[in-house]
């Protein structure tokens, strides 16, 4: 048994693989289901129901989609140049920190001039925070995979710092966070007396401006040759490592927006657990949509569902959380499957 790549593979060879990738996933949810004593219907009902049941669930699924947006076109990105970004989470905080550091009186301007400010601010500072292992990367040939997981602790830990002191609420009560963002340094609710808001929005056009970057512009076409082929690309006249530079530093902008999201529309202040996990999550969101930027955008609204929906049916009747946990690992694995399935077939020796 050999695997031997496919040159042009068809419309059904491309969608057909992960079709069934997601229907095992489902499957195996099911068969979990019944493990713990209910019935997977009902399961796969209530998750649905919780999700998109009601006006309010349909809303609150959108608000945990928002960051995932984010963080999956980060990896998509940086994953489309072959550039391992596993690094997210450090870049979200630090998108975080900067709005909190800039958005809680030290630039006392209106809505207008601040959002837009901090918005920016965000971007450049979770850039810069991939730069160093990119530019350990094209430089030394330090394995980015490392730097960027590592990368991950150590920025945390540095959060922690601040939270326990320059940064600490003096009206907090002593619990480690930062003052709230003025009211003019938050974003503004989509509707009104709910908590859906335009960062939500601004991820919609994220994911549009990256799609034409990539489609449409020089640096998308480089971006893909580095990763089609790097020595083909260097070979071509492309400048390798320039490339790779300009990739991290969009892919850490679009992470750190995850972070000014998260703060300057819903949570108004900067906590150690301002994240559960969206920046690795983000790597779940880019490989269900094959690194394709518009596919992001419903990758996170699935992914966001079954978290918000397993909540619901968890509640409801009793099996646990970890469901939607399993089922996301699951759907990951066979994803990765049915990727390799598209590109090559196996050939019987």
């Amino acid at each position: 048994m050999r695997l031997e790549p496919i040159a042009n593979p068809s419309l059904a060879r491309t969608i057909l693989p992960p079709a069934i990738a997601i229907a095992m996933t489902v499957v195996v949810a099911s068969l979990l289901a019944m493990l713990a004593g209910a019935n997977p219907f009902s399961v796969l009902g209530l998750i649905l129901k919780g999700a998109f049941g009601s006006k309010f669930a349909a809303l609150e699924t959108l608000n945990r989609a928002t960051p995932l947006i984010f963080t999956g076109l980060s990896v998509a990105v940086a994953f489309r140049a072959r550039l391992w970004n596993i690094g997210a989470e450090a870049q979200l905080y630090a998108g975080a920190l900067i709005t909190v550091v800039l958005g809680t009186g030290a630039l006392p301007w209106g809505a207008g001039a601040l959002l837009p400010v901090l918005a920016l601010g965000a971007m450049l500072a979770g850039a810069l925070v991939l730069l160093v292992p990119a530019l350990l990367k094209v430089r030394f040939g330090v394995d980015e995979v490392v730097t960027t997981l590592l990368f991950n602790f150590i920025f945390l830990l540095f959060i922690s710092m601040l939270l326990e002191g320059p940064l600490k609420d003096p009206m907090g009560m002593g619990w480690p966070k930062s003052e709230r963002l003025i009211a003019e340094a938050r974003l503004p609710r989509m509707m009104e007396g709910l908590r859906l808001h335009w960062g939500f929005g601004l991820a919609i056009i994220a994911a549009a401006v990256v799609w034409v970057i990539q489609r449409r512009t020089t640096l998308g076409y480089e971006m893909r040759a580095v990763g089609l082929n790097r020595d083909a690309a260097r070979f071509a006249g492309i400048a390798v490592n320039g490339v790779l530079i300009k990739t991290a530093l969009l892919s850490g902008g679009l992470a750190a927006l995850a972070g000014f999201s998260e703060v300057a529309g819903l949570k108004g202040n900067l906590t150690l657990d301002l994240s559960p996990g969206f920046g690795y999550t983000g790597i779940i969101v880019a490989m269900l949509a094959l690194l394709n930027p518009l596919a992001v955008v419903a990758a996170a609204l699935f992914v966001a569902g079954i978290f918000v929906g397993a909540d619901s049916m968890s509640r409801a009747i009793g099996v646990p959380t970890y469901l939607a946990d399993i089922m996301l690992a699951t759907a990951l694995l066979l994803m990765v499957l049915a990727i390799l399935l598209t590109r090559f077939r196996v050939v019987r020796e």
